[in-house]
């Protein structure tokens, strides 16, 4: 990307002719006490100073950047120049040498009277951007100096929230000494305790409770230090915050106490820390278990614990919760099948779980994704093979309807699926083929109807010679006939229809 220079933009409109040509460079140099700094190119700028770059940067400015003590001093000496100029990005000399780390830089431009309150285009000061430098000199030279201890930055940030992001102890002993606020609360409300334990730095966070930080305090999402703590895996961080009495009971926003949070994050030390202090009722309350976010991310080890310390595997979310959800779920066995994690829903239903709870039974859902291990651990668990949710207006198990895969199809009708509903069209029969427009349609959809649909008919074949092998005695209607006489699995097909049709006559002669 093209630099955009300020002075350039500005120097199009100039009409004397030493300024006219807004790229015409010259080499500057001085002279200071025997040394001499060069810098290549410069161009000419107003009030006689030299802009170095398109930040309308000055020698000042480069002197105090590059560490050039002696040549800095030379510059002050001489008068010409303010301290506080400022470039394009607002940014003083003392600005710079406080980015570069330049101490001693620092040290000549407050001595000369530089103002270390002068903010940057962020509305950073020099105090806050020494903070993100972690310089423990640099921040006592400008507090001696007078610096404004909490002054805020654009996102409403001070110096003590940035030492106590980086966990820097020193830094912030200084601060607070010079009268920070302990409790200073940013845009998204963060204060400095939020960043030390969002950071798990467990002595800036002793610092800061031991100088009457409050505990509690919540963000604009309503976490309070110790949920960012439970959030972010920090378990020193945890016991800190709950020696200082931390509320385990505080919700966020979006309802979710601290167990919650450890418990969706998978973080299983801290859940057993926050299980014996966490009230049950609060839990119940809260219209979500931790069973159902640690089924959902996964979390085994935490799913365990949750299960031995007795936290019921039927539990339910609440209505509002439910109603989230597209499919209305309840049970966090549907959240474990929902996010594809056997494992986890093994674990449930070795516990006990219900694979009944849910509007939309589990069965199905594992059927659509294809799981045929899930499918197996449901159907032996007690799922209904043969499950038909009120949504599904069909003649026939609804399984079929969300699965194409063969392999979860046979696992079903081992499990007692009922093929024979897929052959009890009577609307296309052979016999009552030419009385078909006289009969009214059924309510339901049948097999046949659903099987010539462009979705399913690709498949049809393979399909329907799976469910003869687990039928008897069936005719397939002049509409699945006429479908499957051309795919490659109709001699099969045929073959197992005829010998149902010898077996039917049989059985009738026997009968007369």
């Amino acid at each position: 990307m093209t630099r955009f220079s300020y002075a350039e933009y500005i120097s199009l409109f100039r009409t004397n002719d030493k300024t006219a040509n807004p790229r015409r460079q010259k080499t500057h140099t001085h002279r200071c006490g025997g040394a001499e700094a060069r810098h290549e190119p410069a161009q000419a700028g107003p009030s006689g100073t030299e802009v170095l770059d398109g930040d309308d940067w000055t020698p000042l400015h480069e002197a105090a950047y590059r560490g050039q003590n002696h040549c800095l001093q030379a510059l002050l000496r001489e008068g010409q120049v303010c301290v506080d100029k400022r470039t394009l990005q607002e940014e003083t000399a003392l600005m710079l040498a406080v980015q570069a780390r330049q101490l001693e830089c620092v040290r000549i431009l407050l001595e000369a009277g530089a103002d270390p309150d002068i903010c940057n285009k962020s509305k950073e000061t020099p105090l806050y951007r020494a903070c993100e430098q972690e310089c423990v000199q640099m921040v006592e030279v400008l507090l001696q100096r007078g610096a404004v201890v909490d002054q805020r930055c654009v996102r409403g940030r001070s110096a003590l929230h940035a030492a106590a992001e980086r966990g820097c102890v020193q830094i912030c002993v200084c601060l607070l000494r010079a009268g920070a606020s302990r409790d200073a609360r940013c845009a998204q409300l963060n204060t400095p305790a939020v960043e030390a334990a969002r950071h798990g730095h467990t002595h800036t966070l002793e610092l800061l409770m031991q100088n009457g930080a409050a505990v509690d305090l919540q963000t604009s999402d309503g976490y309070t230090p110790l949920m960012e703590a439970c959030r972010h895996g920090h378990t020193d961080a945890v016991r800190v915050l709950l020696k200082h009495h931390a509320d385990t009971h505080h919700a966020s926003a979006d309802g979710l106490l601290p167990l919650h949070v450890a418990s969706q994050h998978g973080h299983h030390r801290i859940v057993s820390i926050l299980l014996p202090i966490t009230s049950r009722w609060r839990l119940r309350q809260s219209g979500i278990s931790p069973l159902h976010l640690a089924a959902e991310r996964g979390h085994l080890r935490v799913l365990e614990l949750l299960i031995g310390s007795g936290c019921d595997v039927n539990s339910r979310l609440s209505d509002e919760r439910s109603a989230v959800f597209a499919d209305r779920r309840v049970s966090p066995l549907y959240c474990a099948v929902a996010a594809g994690r056997t494992e986890v829903a093994a674990a449930l239903l070795r516990a006990g779980a219900d694979p009944e709870l849910d509007p939309f039974s589990p069965l199905l859902l594992a059927a659509r994704q294809a799981c045929v291990r899930t499918v197996e651990l449901l159907l032996r668990s007690g799922a209904h093979a043969n499950t038909h949710p009120p949504t599904h207006n069909t003649t026939f198990p609804a399984a079929l309807l969300h699965t194409h895969q063969l392999e979860v199809l046979r696992e079903l009708l081992e499990h007692g699926c009922d093929a024979h509903a897929c052959f009890t069209c009577a609307t296309h029969s052979h016999e009552e083929d030419t009385l078909a427009e006289h009969t009214p349609h059924a309510a339901k959809i049948t097999f046949c109807e659903w099987l010539c649909s462009s979705r399913s008919a690709p498949s049809a074949g393979g399909l329907v010679d799976l469910l003869l092998d687990y039928v008897g005695n069936v005719q397939l209607c002049s509409r699945i006939s006429s479908l499957l006489r051309d795919t490659a699995q109709w001699p099969s097909i045929e073959e197992k229809t005829s010998h149902s049709r010898t077996e039917s006559a049989a059985v009738q002669a026997v009968i007369r």
